[in-house]
């Protein structure tokens, strides 16, 4: 299988990321200048909502920020002592806790200042859903300043290597108070057959991250940008280019640039497989990105036997409908017909 990636920032106002294998278009990232997922506030608590056990927070932006008690890291008195192997916890911002939830008014209070970061962007009418529960992910670890225990990828399936990832991270973590580490870590799938040095290396970025960022959260007044999460581009070169990528082609000289003084850090090795496009035509409309990009943001997308799909976006939900169309099926009947075209479906919609 031929895997590329394509990076087109020739519009200033947006980044486009398309990934494709064997030609075929499987990924399409876009990112505005407005993107705050990932990001980090310093907020102010505006209203307390008890009878929806929530919070709204001034954080910066346009619309006042929500905030669940379940999204709050509990305080030093509500927290069991020590760390539970969480090898089938994967990570993120957001992750609501097991233990039960204290109410929101005796956890924040209007005018308390707090250390948010944006789990889900703000959509309609709606502000964005924060959470206390930091997490910074890396190229094979995810940094969790909250937590104090290691857990391993789900993805990572062979034991003998998942106890090798976990001894590893356990014995580079520094230690904290009370014989605890100060901050939890969960192993990316990224980092199976990775070295010592490799994963140490990368803790250390996570924690000279998380260090300037309580810098700056302790001299910042709320309501107030504390870090910007990380670009498109970084996070494409961190997440997605690996091994199993053949060629990343950009169209703009200093993501090219960036890309190899990124590379220096996160695989030297795979800095010839970068190529600079230089075409006079616009890269995506060259390569038939566009054109698929066109095809598939359409309401009706029509599927190979001749059925289509409506795509409805509302709100709450995307809805999508299912249409035998032309097609016509075969001597086998219409169980068979509905069958094919529904097969035919989910692989166009997944």
């Amino acid at each position: 299988m031929v895997k590329e990636i394509f990076v087109n920032a020739s519009d200033a106002r947006e980044s486009r990321i398309a990934v494709r294998e064997d030609g075929q278009l499987v990924e399409l990232h876009i990112e505005r200048e407005e993107r705050v997922v990932g990001s980090i506030y310093k907020g102010k608590v505006d209203n307390v909502l008890p009878g929806m056990d929530a919070a709204f927070l001034e954080i910066g932006l346009d619309r006042n920020a929500f905030l669940y008690a379940g999204d709050i890291v509990p305080g030093e008195e509500d927290t069991p002592e020590g760390g539970t192997d969480r090898g089938n916890n994967r990570g993120g911002g957001g992750r609501r806790s097991t233990r039960p939830v204290t109410a929101i008014k005796d956890l924040v209070k209007r005018g308390q200042e707090v250390l948010v970061q944006v789990v889900k962007g703000p959509r309609g009418t709606k502000g964005s859903r924060v959470s206390t529960r930091i997490s910074l992910p890396g190229r094979y670890l995810v940094f969790m300043p909250d937590e104090n225990s290691v857990g391993v990828s789900r993805k990572i399936d062979d034991p003998k290597e998942r106890d090798r990832l976990k001894r590893i991270v356990e014995s580079i973590r520094k230690p904290g108070g009370e014989g605890r580490s100060n901050y939890g870590l969960i192993v990316r799938t990224e980092a199976e057959d990775k070295s010592e040095r490799e994963l140490k290396q990368d803790l250390e970025f996570l924690e000279q991250t998380w260090a300037q960022i309580k810098a700056k959260a302790a001299v910042t007044p709320a309501p107030n940008l504390v870090y910007q999460d990380l670009s498109l581009l970084f996070r494409i070169l961190r997440d997605t280019f690996g091994a199993d990528v053949d060629r990343l082609i950009l169209d703009s000289a200093e993501d090219y640039r960036k890309a190899h003084e990124l590379l220096d850090f996160f695989g030297p090795t795979l800095k010839d497989r970068v190529h600079l496009y230089d075409g006079e035509k616009p890269m995506f409309e060259h390569f038939g990105i566009e054109q698929d990009i066109e095809r598939l943001l359409k309401r009706r997308v029509w599927l190979k036997s001749g059925g289509y799909l409506i795509i409805d976006q509302a709100e709450a939900l995307v809805a999508i409908d299912v249409n035998s169309g032309k097609f016509t099926g075969s001597t086998s009947g219409l169980s068979d017909t509905i069958v094919q075209t529904n097969m035919e479906a989910v692989v166009e919609i997944a």
